[in-house]
């Protein structure tokens, strides 16, 4: 009796999905790199890059992935990694504000104080760190006191009425010349200064509506003198008070809250 045959096994044709999956993860591998590169998170690319480069190694793509992005998945591959819409949810983002054109801003505001300017009792000007109107102390405080004059709160509730209309954040900046000062009131130029500054914060809060949040003081006293203090033209021009209303540049050098204080 003849023996049969053992039937020929069937032709594997989905083969090809190894090595696609092979190159799927490759490439995923790829776009996980450059999103932690977009960051600008150096570190983080790195550590990212490393990660990487060890799951490919180790085989543990799948979880090394779900550590990189955040959130989970289970074992029918559901869950919340970079997902949207229904089944997934996306990480909270606090959203910065989007820095405002303060160029648009610059000649609607020297058109408003023209005749301050042709005064001399102010200067404005665009500068890498924001929009500066530099306010001249003879016209805004009596010599050595941090009293505003109140002749000048139509000047300042015009340049108030800028800072309401943008969302920037303003520093408000004391300055004086090399003179020392010390009387009833101020032991040093520092304070004095510094003084000047926070008067300006409190006729912006208290009398224009402009919340404080938005505001910061500095005094810089001498420190950051305009023009020499050997001449009295010099000196006059080194004591003022500069509203600065920051761009993102500016804006990189102050505090921000810590991010467990965000709401």
């Amino acid at each position: 009796m003849a023996r049969r045959r053992k039937p020929e096994a069937p032709a594997n044709h989905e083969r090809w999905l190894v090595s696609y999956a092979d190159f799927i993860t490759l490439l995923f591998a790829f776009f996980v790199v450059m999103f932690a590169t977009s960051q600008g998170d150096h570190g983080k690319a790195a550590r990212v890059s490393e990660s990487v480069r060890k799951a490919l190694e180790d085989g543990q793509m799948k979880s090394v992935v779900a550590a990189i992005l955040g959130g989970t998945r289970d074992d029918k591959g559901k869950g919340n990694i970079q997902m949207k819409g229904p089944g997934g949810a996306r990480p909270a983002v606090r959203e910065e504000p989007r820095p405002a054109d303060l160029a648009a801003s610059l000649e609607p505001l020297r058109a408003a104080l023209k005749l301050q300017i042709e005064k001399g009792q102010l200067q404005i000007s665009l500068e890498q760190r924001g929009l500066v109107i530099s306010l001249r102390e003879a016209s805004f405080f009596a010599s050595g006191d941090d009293a505003l004059y109140p002749g000048t709160y139509p000047t300042i509730q015009k340049i108030a009425r800028v800072i309401a209309g943008l969302p920037s954040q303003v520093r408000l900046e004391g300055h004086t010349d090399a003179v020392p000062i010390h009387n009833s009131r101020f032991r040093s130029n520092w304070e004095l200064s510094a003084g000047r500054s926070i008067a300006m914060l409190e006729l912006l809060v208290s009398r224009f509506d402009i919340p404080q949040g938005r505001l910061a003081v500095a005094g810089y006293a001498d420190t950051v003198p305009l023009e020499s203090n050997d001449t009295d033209q010099g000196r006059a021009h080194n004591r003022r008070v500069d509203i600065v209303i920051l761009n993102g540049y500016g804006l990189g050098s102050e505090p921000k809250p810590a991010a467990t204080v965000l709401r």
